[in-house]
């Protein structure tokens, strides 16, 4: 049985099945593989398939592959035009990321929207929200990211860790995007949890970032 869902949680791409008035806990990923989820994406997710479609955590990894795709792409390009180019394993990093984040984990409390509810939003979704977050400022991808401390108790104290990625360098410095990350992601745990974050830590790595040309910056 789920919840309505308050128009903040819609808009974050957080779906019914992700917050739960009563504790579920589904298989991770429905029981489909990443390399399923990224073969699905390949062939246009046609024709459809509602055990992927009605997925919260499929929706949620390939939302986070389209993502991933779509910034590696040049860094990728640049990275082939230099005969000394690393290997592609900080994408498979990523993407194995993705998947072990996707299952719902713990169940974190919600305001109820009725009295007689109990409202929670599953862990994964809320990784999945800083995820979506992190991606946002402009040529990083969240490498990974940690819930810590007891998110099932409100008001108790959570630490919120984030990996970071610059996969194309725009010119900023690391200290800025880490501000920019950090800013990102703690508006979006503002908006769309009741949990009490303690600090939110990020790491940004920079190694290997493809360069923007001026005219684009």
């Amino acid at each position: 049985m789920t919840t309505d869902l308050p128009d903040d949680l819609e808009a974050a791409g957080v779906s019914g099945d992700d917050v739960e008035t009563l504790s579920l806990e589904p298989d991770r990923l429905d029981g489909h593989t990443i390399d399923e989820l990224a073969d699905y994406l390949d062939a246009g997710m046609t024709p459809a398939d509602p055990t992927i479609d009605d997925s919260p955590a499929c929706q949620n990894v390939l939302d986070a592959l389209t993502r991933v795709r779509m910034l590696s792409h040049g860094a990728l390009e640049a990275d082939a035009l230099d005969e000394d180019a690393r290997e592609d394993d900080w994408i498979t990093e990523i993407i194995t990321n993705i998947s072990l984040e996707a299952h719902a984990g713990r169940d974190i409390p919600l305001p109820p929207l009725k009295e007689t509810e109990n409202s929670v939003i599953t862990e994964g979704a809320v990784r999945s929200i800083v995820r979506r977050a992190g991606d946002t400022v402009d040529g990083v991808l969240i490498g990974r990211c940690t819930l810590e401390g007891d998110v099932t108790t409100p008001g108790a104290p959570v630490v919120v860790r984030v990996w970071a990625r610059i996969v194309r360098d725009h010119g900023a410095t690391a200290e800025a995007v880490t501000d920019a990350v950090c800013s990102a992601v703690e508006e979006a745990l503002r908006t769309h949890t009741e949990m009490n974050v303690e600090s939110i830590d990020v790491t940004i790595r920079t190694d290997g970032a493809a360069p923007v040309p001026e005219e684009e910056r």
